[in-house]
């Protein structure tokens, strides 16, 4: 068995606000107790409605924010006990590509400036040979040297995402987050980038942790899915599982309003009741039980486990679990 290249144990990341002369401090539940493993060279997916803590998860892995609670190893080392000089250095390997490449590059800098940022830190790159090596990052990325001065707001989104990508690999990286990379744009440009990032997995053995509210998009360049739902992991398996036979009545929501490309293919649409409740202030036991059409009594009371039921397939269902046979202890 291959060992894993990024690992989440109990992670949780909680934000504190901060009460007033007559309110009390409250706290908003961004990430409550995810558990996740990243293989080498696979592309993992993450999804769920907007507000489900998505984002959160990706720049917590990177620990670009700092999580309340819990472990990430990347090759084996918890890199929320690195010191800061440490963590720099370790920074090399992992890299993310932000939802917008408007707001993530500085409008000041020129392209060299921008893709070469990294090799000046880590590397010792100076003068002609970084600028040789920003062209050939450009020409990976299906840009061209003649771009190498000119600034973020001469080029189209899908060529300042094309910058980021080659950002991005600067240095070499072993795992990139991809937080919602094509969301910004047009159809025809989604499916450009797409095919890069797909072709740039198979040359550089990436390994991607790719977020998305599109299940289509991460059905398409997904090996496994995890979905998410107020914070939580609620159901992680393949792709074909996750879409096939999903058991969490969250994830079977979320696949059926995924438009089947094929006029004459027909899919049963559930349409949940009410809205997710606020971080803020969760439901006790499963979250997702406000809304569930099939929730137990045992729902409103006790929190389900993350379990394996059957071949990796891993849910957080009371209802689940009983159906596989491992049984629920105290369920009603």
């Amino acid at each position: 068995m291959t060992e894993p290249l990024v690992q989440a144990r109990q992670l949780t990341k909680h934000y504190v606000l901060r009460g007033g002369l007559f309110s009390r401090r409250q706290v908003i539940r961004a990430l409550h107790w995810v558990d996740l493993t990243i293989y080498p060279g696979e592309t993992f997916g993450v999804v769920g409605e907007s507000g489900c803590g998505k984002t959160t998860l990706g720049r917590c892995l990177l620990r670009l924010v700092e999580p309340t609670f819990g472990e990430v190893l990347f090759r084996g080392e918890n890199l929320l006990q690195l010191d800061r000089e440490t963590l720099r250095q370790r920074r090399r390997y992992f890299q993310m590509v932000f939802q917008n490449p408007y707001l993530s590059l500085d409008p000041r800098m020129n392209v060299l400036n921008l893709v070469g940022e990294p090799l000046v830190t880590h590397t010792d790159l100076r003068g002609r040979a970084l600028a040789e090596r920003v062209v050939a990052l450009l020409e990976r990325v299906g840009l061209s040297g003649d771009q190498l001065y000119r600034y973020p707001h001469e080029f189209s989104g899908g060529q300042l995402q094309r910058i980021a990508l080659a950002r991005a690999l600067a240095l070499d990286p072993l795992f990139v987050v991809l937080d919602e990379p094509t969301s910004a744009l047009d159809v025809s440009v989604q499916a450009q980038i797409l095919n890069l990032l797909k072709d740039l997995q198979a040359e550089l053995g990436l390994t991607y942790l790719f977020i998305s509210h599109d299940l289509s998009v991460v059905q398409h360049v997904s090996d496994r899915i995890a979905v998410m739902y107020l914070g939580r992991v609620v159901e992680v398996s393949t792709t074909e599982r996750i879409f096939y036979d999903a058991r969490h009545p969250y994830t079977q929501a979320l696949v059926s309003s995924t438009p089947i490309p094929d006029p004459q293919a027909r899919r049963a649409r559930i349409v949940l009741q009410g809205s997710v409740p606020s971080p803020l202030n969760p439901p006790p036991g499963c979250s997702f039980h406000p809304r569930c059409a099939r929730a137990l009594p045992l729902c409103a009371t006790e929190e389900p486990r993350l379990v394996d039921v059957g071949d990796g397939h891993l849910v957080a269902c009371h209802r689940a679990e009983r159906s596989s046979g491992i049984g629920v202890e105290g369920a009603g």
